[in-house]
Order: C-alpha cells, then structure tokens, then sequence
C-alpha cells in the first residue's frame, strides 16, 4: 500500500522569506527545492498578497512624496 505523503512542516515566517526573496530573483536551486517540499502552498498565497500589499504601500507613499516636493 501507498502511505499519504507527510504533512507540510512549515512555519509562516519560513514562507514570508522564500516570497521576500523571491520578489527579487534570488533563490539558490537548493533552497527553491527545500522549498517546493517543504512549504505549505497557503502560507506561499498569503505571503505573496502580504509582500504585493507591502510593495504597493511603499510605491504609493514614494510617489505621494515625490509629488508633493
């Protein structure tokens, strides 16, 4: 008989990190790998639209800034 495949053990931090590092195209092909087995696609989601909010705040405030100068 075939068993499930374990549970995904990671931590939401580990998530926001592999998707930081990924807005810039930084990833050894180690650590994607790690990654790939290890993270739990809903954390990656959540993450990815936390670091997408973060990136559009910090644009609309340098634009905000930059036009009122």
């Amino acid at each position: 008989m075939t068993q499930p495949p374990p549970p995904r053990k990671s931590s939401f931090g580990a998530s926001m990190k592999a998707v930081f590092w990924s807005f810039f195209g930084v990833r050894k092909r180690r650590d994607y790998e790690h990654d790939a087995a290890n993270l739990n696609p809903f954390h990656v989601i959540l993450a990815a639209l936390i670091g997408v909010a973060i990136f559009i705040g910090v644009l609309v405030m340098v634009v905000r800034f930059a036009v009122s100068q």
